[in-house]
């Protein structure tokens, strides 16, 4: 008889645990088709906005070895922009650590490429999609922009500017090959997307004054920029948790926020 109830409780754990999968791959395949109008591989396709939003990951892995990630992301932005899709550059990243800058690193890269720095605007408190893409509403005053990033990341991004009654669309860059993990990390991100918009219903880490692009500041090529948050917020980012990612952490290789 005990034997009898072991077996039946691990056929049931089984069919739930079966269930949730089931559940989770149909919340993943919905947000896909939700948001698959508004996603463009082909540049030519891709209908032009003032405001092109660069959605930030590391520059390296650990090994040191460029991101396949941030290369077709930097390679996209560049693509927009000289291809007049897009009159402004607004890169949204990390900025949680000193020896960690992901909207630097971009603006450095694109620079050395021939994007003039006036045309360039940095978001320091994008901390993940949530707050780049709220952010880029609310503190930018920009709306019907384009997301600049991979499809999958595109589909989170705009499901989560769909929900927030924001306008966008999204230039899907091209994915690295072997991406299966990351796939699979994206469905766990979409579940967490769900439960911050509806049951969490969570804002950005930072808001801040208005920054409206095109910006009133003037920068020249090797200023680092202005933060888009006050002086008095950045400083409290000196408190984040010493077990943030940094560039050499396993979750700084990540496709995205």
């Amino acid at each position: 008889m005990t034997m009898l109830i072991f077996k039946r409780l691990i056929y049931s754990l089984l069919a739930l645990l079966i269930l949730a999968l089931g559940a989770a791959l149909l919340l993943d395949r919905w947000i896909s088709w939700r948001t698959a109008p508004y996603v463009y591989e082909n540049i030519d396709e891709l209908p032009p906005s003032q405001v092109g939003v660069v959605l930030g990951t590391s520059k390296y892995v650990r090994t040191g070895v460029v991101n396949q990630y941030y290369q077709f992301r930097i390679q996209g932005a560049l693509n927009l922009y000289n291809g007049n899709k897009v009159s402004y550059l607004l890169l949204s990243g990390d900025n949680a650590q000193m020896n960690y800058n992901e909207p630097i690193t971009m603006r450095k890269d694109l620079i050395q490429a021939g994007v003039p720095a006036a045309d360039i605007v940095l978001d320091y408190a994008g901390f993940r999609t949530l707050d780049s893409i709220i952010r880029t509403r609310k503190v930018f005053d920009t709306n019907g922009f384009t997301i600049i990033t991979q499809r999958f990341h595109c589909e989170r991004a705009l499901f989560i500017a769909m929900h927030s009654g924001i306008k966008a669309q999204c230039y899907a860059v091209s994915s690295p090959k072997d991406m299966f993990m990351v796939r699979a990390r994206e469905v766990g991100a979409r579940l967490g997307a769900l439960l911050d918009l509806y049951i969490l219903e969570r804002e950005p880490r930072f808001l801040g004054p208005l920054i409206p692009i095109p910006t009133p500041y003037t920068l020249k090529s090797d200023e680092q920029g202005y933060p888009a948050v006050s002086p008095e917020q950045l400083s409290t980012l000196d408190e984040t948790p010493a077990s943030a990612p940094s560039p050499t952490s396993p979750a700084s290789a990540s496709a995205a926020h």
